[in-house]
């Protein structure tokens, strides 16, 4: 294979990539639902909104389970399978009328469905470049943010249009069909592409593949965890009640409290691409600390600070960058430490701890009796996770891989320049 078909392969499988994750961002417009179903039917609101609970929760699940169904049917077969059953979730959920039919069709089918795909066509894209991984990363998860940010506006006007339950089927068909096209323009990568060469391994992409029992007899794959968690909660509980904290803590009109939720989704999809590409150059885990000891801070300021406009939307934008940002970095370091062969099924493994942290915030809140409180004990579990990132080494393996895998190609350039 030539250079150029080579480059133009690649950059099919990014377009395809990007298209299916904009289609499967847009299960984040879910908020812009819950006011007119509640409406429609007669619904509790805080009963319509756990759906987008057990959404979120059905999606990390999946991941658990993606990268066996893509060993036996192949990426390809999987994203268009998945991208057809979340379309038949959103399709049927504009027949519903029960509120168990939408936890069960929009909850469980679309979250799971959505996982498969998210998981599996972000690890494949980040195995065609084992040397931009930060930022190969940073372009598929914001893709994935960028579809949130974008059917807000496609989403409202349907509902505006044509009603909520009408909505969800032609979200459903344009959704089905942006996943089912993508999934054709990819390819897997091959083997040896995920297994970089000496001289690759000599800039850092040496690496110990682990399998999952290998991977979770290591300490840094529950520590990774706590560190993905912690981001996770920070931000999804940010996401689920900004508009609440504008009104209620900054004295903000309604409306204008509404523009967060914009700007959360704006600061996110920036935080993906900054940081996804910045982690290709420093290191990853710094990074990582960095961006939860801004959220930590921020977090305080929300807490014990006299908040304003000004002083509320900056705290927004700062965590709702970080967070973008952490979810984006996290893949790469997860191939870092246990490599390229099994990240979907390692990386499914660390995601659990986006599923708990969706509905660890609202726990934490209800348990706690309000906003502040959760924010402190959010605050502190971002310092301590701060502090064990950057204390964290990868396990002894990958570094006497990399080691090893250095010196091989040490020896090679001497025997050419001898």
């Amino acid at each position: 294979m030539s250079v150029g078909t080579k480059a133009n392969n690649r950059f099919l499988i990014v377009l395809g990539t990007i298209i299916m994750q904009m289609g499967l961002g847009t299960i984040y417009t879910w908020s812009l639902f819950n006011q007119p179903l509640v409406t429609k039917f007669g619904w509790q609101l805080s009963s319509v909104s756990i759906t987008f609970s057990i959404t979120s929760f059905a999606l990390a699940f999946a991941t658990l389970f993606a990268g066996k169904l893509q060993d036996k049917i192949g990426l390809r077969r999987l994203t268009a399978a998945a991208g057809i059953m979340l379309g038949l979730g959103l399709i049927l959920s504009s027949s519903a009328s029960s509120l168990p039919m939408f936890y069960l069709l929009a909850g469980v089918i679309v979250g799971y469905a959505d996982g498969t795909a998210y998981i599996t066509s972000l690890s494949n894209l980040i195995k065609w470049f084992p040397n931009r991984k930060g930022l190969i990363s940073g372009v598929s998860v914001g893709a994935y943010g960028t579809g949130s940010l974008l059917f807000k506006y496609v989403n409202g006007s349907l509902i505006g249009s044509v009603g909520v339950s009408r909505a969800f089927l032609y979200w459903g068909m344009i959704v089905m069909a942006m996943i089912v096209i993508g999934s054709l323009l990819v390819r897997e990568a091959p083997a040896t592409q995920a297994s970089p060469s000496p001289s690759a391994a000599a800039a850092g992409n040496g690496v110990k593949d682990y399998t999952v029992g290998e991977m979770l007899r290591t300490k840094q794959a529950y520590l990774l965890f706590v560190i993905f968690f912690t981001a996770c909660m920070s931000g999804l509980y940010l996401i689920g009640i900004v508009k609440d904290i504008g009104v209620k803590l900054a004295g903000l009109d309604v409306q204008t409290a509404a523009n967060a939720v914009a700007m959360i989704a704006i600061f996110n999809t920036t935080g993906r691409l900054v940081l996804g590409a910045l982690s290709d150059k420093v290191n990853r885990l710094k990074l990582i600390g960095a961006t939860l000891a801004v959220t930590a801070a921020a977090m305080w300021t929300l807490s014990f600070a006299e908040l304003n406009f000004g002083v509320f939307f900056a705290c927004v934008a700062a965590i709702a960058f970080c967070f973008g940002g952490n979810i984006t970095v996290f893949p790469a370091i997860v191939s870092d430490f246990f490599g390229l062969k099994n990240h979907s099924k390692n990386y499914g493994m660390i995601y659990q701890g986006f599923g708990i942290g969706a509905l660890s915030g609202s726990f934490v809140a209800a348990f706690l009796g309000g906003f502040k409180p959760t924010f402190v004990t959010i605050g502190v579990l971002c310092v301590v996770s701060c502090l064990i990132a950057v204390a964290l080494k990868p396990p002894v393996g990958a570094r006497k891989e990399r080691k090893r895998n250095t010196e091989v190609s040490r020896r090679t350039a001497y025997g050419r320049i001898s």
